[in-house]
């Protein structure tokens, strides 16, 4: 049974900084593609980050140059680490194994406000 954990999520003001963490068990992070997807109030869920197996990256454009997806494989976990955050980043995120009909974490809020 595969399960991904999310953690490191909260309130941040603009300009600030966050780090998730998706801890996963019953699967090995860095046999699969690993992603990271965020939902804001009222849209529809949307695709954030991914990292592939073999380690390649990509991201949505609004996220360019500020966020950054990597994959810890010792502890098993894919973390997203996000900088300068703006107010329209609020939104629950998603950790996400294997595409949208794989396999989902329970999501962590952030929420960047002043």
């Amino acid at each position: 049974q595969v399960q991904l954990v999310e953690s490191g999520g909260g309130l941040v003001q603009p300009g600030g900084s966050l780090r998730l963490s998706c801890a996963a068990s019953g699967s090995i992070v860095s046999m699969y593609n690993m992603a990271w997807y965020r939902q804001a109030p009222g849209k529809q869920r949307e695709f954030v980050a991914r990292i592939t197996g073999g380690g390649f990256t990509n991201y949505v454009d609004s996220v360019k140059g500020r966020f950054t997806i990597s994959r810890d494989n010792a502890k098993n976990t894919v973390h997203l680490q996000m900088n300068s955050l703006k107010p329209e980043d609020t939104a629950v995120y998603y950790c996400n194994q294997d595409g949208i009909y794989g396999y989902w974490g329970q999501g962590t809020q952030v929420t960047v406000s002043s």
